[in-house]
């Protein structure tokens, strides 16, 4: 298993890399207006993401494998969540996000109040500002 951690680390960090020094300075341009530069989330997470790649390298896990019905449950949260985007470019986010955020909780079995009102309402009202306010972008 330490051996699959450090391939996938590696591809993270060399992906990282990839897309910090080459696919996101020739594909994103430049805007006019706005304080913040359009490569600026970007390159984040791409730091980020070979960062992250990095630490598996030098530390990889240990770890069980996991069961197929682990699988499963997994892919149909991911299946959500790829229906739940398509959702969105016919609803608009305002709308998809928060349903996409219930769905799940209550997939996962939420019932703290303040974790799904922190989910539904606080963090998509938070993703709508820092989008559509402080980057001056829009939203599907």
């Amino acid at each position: 298993m330490q051996n699959t951690d450090r391939m996938t680390g590696g591809f993270f960090l060399v992906f990282g890399i990839v897309l910090y020094f080459a696919i996101i300075p020739n594909n994103v341009s430049d805007m006019e207006g706005g304080w913040i530069l359009p490569t600026t989330i970007p390159n984040a997470t791409a730091v980020l993401m070979a960062l992250c790649g990095g630490v598996l390298v030098v530390k990889p896990t240990v770890q069980d494998i996991q069961s197929p019905k682990e699988f499963m449950r997994a892919g149909f949260y991911f299946a959500l969540l790829v229906l739940g985007l398509w959702a969105m470019s016919y609803v608009r986010f305002v709308y998809a996000g928060p349903a996409i955020a219930l769905v799940l909780m209550g997939l996962i079995g939420e019932r703290r109040p303040v974790w799904i009102v922190t989910s539904v309402v606080i963090l998509p009202a938070a993703i709508w500002f820092l989008v559509t306010v402080i980057l001056e972008r829009s939203l599907p």
